[in-house]
């Protein structure tokens, strides 16, 4: 399958947008994948696709972190290990509970996130983890891990932006470590769902592996400002994509 220049006009600047966004505050396929829907591809191929690009893309970004050490692997690992149980029970989750009740839950949820934002005072880099004992720190990334992998197994949207909230909140990291410490999480649970897409055949490459450029560049540029500027771009963007997901749920909603 190909694309007309026209959809590759518009889709590759999204994707980079979106490589940009989630490199910062996650929330990146909250552009993406409309953007592949947008050009016309099935939901499935689409999915799949988006995978693919935002997969590379997330690996560029989560290796200029731990570049710039802002990754907590003691915390990182933790959390990917148990968000991949929870991801396992937040599917199961939801052939019990409807999905609109979730969203109505989080359009309640959402504003209380993003009032904690603006409210919270920035946090020194030295952050409170080194206080913390490493039993308290195994459990809290633990369940950190646990609570949004069951979110995201049963409706995703934001995973990485709750995240960071999450490791901000509970672990007392700064802004810059809280969004490079989530990007492992994300880049395990990306490649875990493309190996499935590519083992079922659904990932289209020569759309997927064009928008991974785009995707590669925006991540770079996003990781590097998280770096260089902090809680400063960090909090406005993800305030952007907590207003954005509120959107869409209140409009999938009505």
């Amino acid at each position: 399958m190909d694309i007309t220049l026209i959809n590759k006009i518009i889709l590759f600047p999204l994707i980079f947008l979106a490589g940009f966004v989630d490199s910062i505050a996650g929330g990146g396929g909250l552009i993406s994948l409309p953007a592949y829907l947008f050009i016309g591809l099935p939901s499935h191929n689409a999915l799949a696709t988006n995978k693919l690009s935002s997969s590379i893309g997330t690996t560029i970004s989560t290796l200029r972190y731990a570049n710039g050490k802002a990754i907590i692997f003691e915390v990182g690992i933790f959390s990917v290990i148990f968000s991949f149980l929870g991801s396992f029970l937040g599917a199961k989750l939801a052939l019990v509970i409807s999905d609109n009740t979730l969203k109505i839950v989080l359009t309640i949820l959402i504003p209380v996130a993003a009032t904690f934002i603006l409210i919270k005072k920035p946090i020194k880099k030295d952050n409170k983890i080194k206080n913390l004992t490493h039993t308290k720190t195994i459990f809290l990334s633990s369940f950190i891990g646990f609570i949004i992998g069951m979110y995201d197994g049963f409706f995703g949207p934001g995973t990485g932006t709750f995240l960071i909230i999450l490791y901000v909140t509970l672990l007392s990291f700064d802004h810059v470590k809280a969004s490079g410490t989530a990007k492992i999480v994300n880049l395990a649970s990306n490649i875990s769902a493309l190996i499935t897409f590519i083992i079922g055949g659904k990932v289209i490459f020569s759309i997927g592996l064009p928008a991974a450029l785009f995707g590669i560049a925006g991540n770079w540029i996003g990781s590097g400002l998280a770096l260089k500027k902090g809680s400063k771009i960090i909090k406005p963007i993800m305030l952007g994509v907590l207003l954005i997901l509120l959107i869409k749920i209140l409009y999938d909603i009505i």
